[in-house]
């Protein structure tokens, strides 16, 4: 028998197999893991997402703060619907009782307001009083037909306007409503009075330069 002599199937010691240079041949390009092209795509979902959630965040602000100022004017409109309601109700009241007033007034001017009678009189005005009720109307003022009603006319030649000569009735308002006008007697300048007065303030200059 011959010798057998090494086949070239077997491989001689320390040459590499082929799993070891497949092994060496992988580089670091394959071990860094997703391409860069790869992280732009995430960064830009993420990108995409923040935007989408800062548009949820502020149309939801805008929305709590339109809500809000509708919130504050409703307030607003019942707080002013509240006390006009109030104010009402409270000049309802008062006018009922102007008759009341107007009875301890002519009592007062003909010295009947004395005794236990003087005592609720002063009590009940100082309870309208403190609701707000406001008496006015006086001899001597000028007429102001918002606020006065002409019930006498006469002319008077110390008056330069129309003014209050006599209070018939005074006038009570709270506030700037007005409950009740004050009815009054009112005097007129006399006619022809004005052109009068300016005629002899021209004799008093001298009267008017002669060419």
């Amino acid at each position: 028998m011959t010798e057998e002599t090494p086949g070239f199937d077997e491989k001689p010691e320390g040459t590499p197999s082929d799993d070891s240079a497949d092994e060496k041949g992988a580089g670091p390009a394959d071990k860094a893991g997703p391409a860069p092209a790869g992280e732009e795509l995430v960064e830009a979902g993420l990108q995409a997402q923040l935007d989408q959630a800062q548009a949820a965040l502020n149309e939801r602000t805008a929305d709590l703060q339109r809500l809000q100022a509708e919130y504050q004017n409703y307030r607003r409109r019942v707080e002013r619907d509240r006390a006009q309601v109030k104010e009402v109700a409270v000049a309802n009241l008062l006018s009922e009782l102007l008759p009341t007033l107007d009875d301890i007034g002519r009592a007062r001017d003909h010295g009947e307001l004395v005794g236990g009678f003087k005592s609720v009189a002063e009590s009940l005005e100082t309870v309208v009083a403190k609701m707000g009720l406001q008496q006015f109307g006086k001899e001597g003022e000028p007429f102001d037909p918002l606020v006065h009603e002409a019930l006498m006319h006469s002319y008077a030649p110390d008056v330069t306007e129309t003014t209050c000569v006599q209070i018939l009735q005074p006038g009570y308002r709270i506030g700037e409503r007005t409950i009740r006008p004050a009815r009054v007697a009112v005097a007129e300048p006399q006619p022809g009075a004005q052109g009068k007065a300016e005629g002899e303030s021209d004799e008093e200059s001298g009267g008017p330069d002669e060419g």
